[in-house]
């Protein structure tokens, strides 16, 4: 404050006695205040090092009381012009204490841990009506082609690409299906892990993403994406049923198809709820709109990425050593009462809470 006074031109009476005044303000601000923001500093720096974990219980009463009273003193501050550094520490300090006592208290892990037991089986329940749109849509297409490749099996070639047949089609046998498909030997550990779970990951992922990507085109891509996978089960369906082998066939897919089917019917689900934000924003803006639902849309995507990643192992790594079909239609039952279980009622304590 001594540069006030600092100048080599003489100083009116008058004008003095107002700089005298100001320093003296100054001082006697400071002098009564400064206790307490050192206070505050001491408090801030432990919730910074180690957390609000660190504070004892009357520490914790006291930050809020500290931190409104630093908001005081830097209105005042503001309002009789004191030196520019004290403005700007009373600004940090104020900025660092709103982020001690209104910042997010959440670490990594518990984040993560929050996602998984609330967010996303909210998330999901909140779709419902979405993820049954879509589950008719795979419904219908399943119907669809299995009545038409029953009636002649050209059909399971053009609903099957020729990568994702893997050599299977109308020109295959009875044992062919049965020892080369159904119950083929385990390949090994590198194989089924390393190899194969990574391609069937990347593909169902591609293709779950896609469907979700597809609602911002009003949702009917999603829509006609899940009647296209549907149509790509039922021919396969229909292909092992002239074989007489469609309850192997079931028990062989179900092991991991409950999973993935699940994954990708959320996908789809979410990029429908992107659609319906689109299309019916309400009182909001569509760009408003989005944002207040994008993220619950996000979460299902996440879920179902996480979820193809256990169908992926299921499939690659576990299929195949399950050489059993009543073994096998246990494992699919199994997961599917999980994935019932977790997302119908996990989290319903918080939602209430809410409510």
């Amino acid at each position: 404050m001594s540069t006030i006074l600092a100048t080599d031109t003489p100083i009116p009476p008058e004008k003095t006695a107002g700089r005298s005044e100001l320093v003296l303000k100054s001082s006697e601000f400071r002098k009564g205040r400064e206790a307490s923001w050192r206070d505050l500093e001491t408090l801030i720096e432990r919730v910074e090092r180690r957390g609000a974990g660190a504070l004892s219980l009357e520490e914790l009463q006291r930050l809020p009381i500290l931190y409104r009273a630093a908001l005081s003193s830097l209105s005042v501050a503001r309002s009789i012009a004191l030196d520019r550094n004290l403005l700007l520490y009373l600004e940090n300090l104020a900025l660092r204490a709103f982020l001690c006592v209104y910042g997010p208290r959440l670490d990594v892990r518990a984040g993560i841990g929050g996602f998984f037991a609330r967010d996303l089986p909210a998330a999901v329940r909140g779709a419902r009506w979405h993820i049954l749109i879509a589950a008719l849509c795979v419904i219908v297409g399943v119907a669809a082609g299995f009545l038409l490749a029953v009636q002649d099996e050209s059909w399971v070639s053009t609903f099957v690409p020729s990568g994702l047949a893997g050599g299977r089609g109308p020109s295959s046998t009875r044992a062919d299906l049965y020892d080369k498909e159904i119950f083929a030997p385990w390949p090994g550990f590198a194989a089924s892990f390393g190899v194969f779970a990574n391609v069937l990951f990347s593909h169902n992922t591609a293709v779950g993403l896609l469907a979700f990507g597809l609602g911002l085109a009003a949702g009917v891509p999603s829509a006609m994406l899940m009647v296209y996978q549907g149509l790509t089960l039922g021919s396969f369906l229909a292909l092992h049923y002239s074989r007489d082998l469609t309850v192997d066939f079931l028990g062989w897919i179900s092991i991991h198809g409950v999973t993935e089917l699940t994954a990708i019917v959320l996908f789809a689900a979410a990029g429908l709820l992107i659609a319906e934000q689109l299309l019916f924003p309400g009182r909001y803006s569509r760009i408003e709109s989005l944002a207040l639902h994008g993220r619950q849309a996000g979460y299902i995507a996440v879920g179902a990425v996480l979820m193809l990643f256990v169908a992926a192992f299921l499939e690659g790594g576990c299929r195949q050593l399950v050489a059993s079909t009543p073994g096998r239609f246990a494992i699919g039952f199994a997961t599917g009462v999980f994935w019932f279980g977790y997302f119908g009622f996990a989290g319903r304590g918080a939602d209430d809470a809410r409510a």
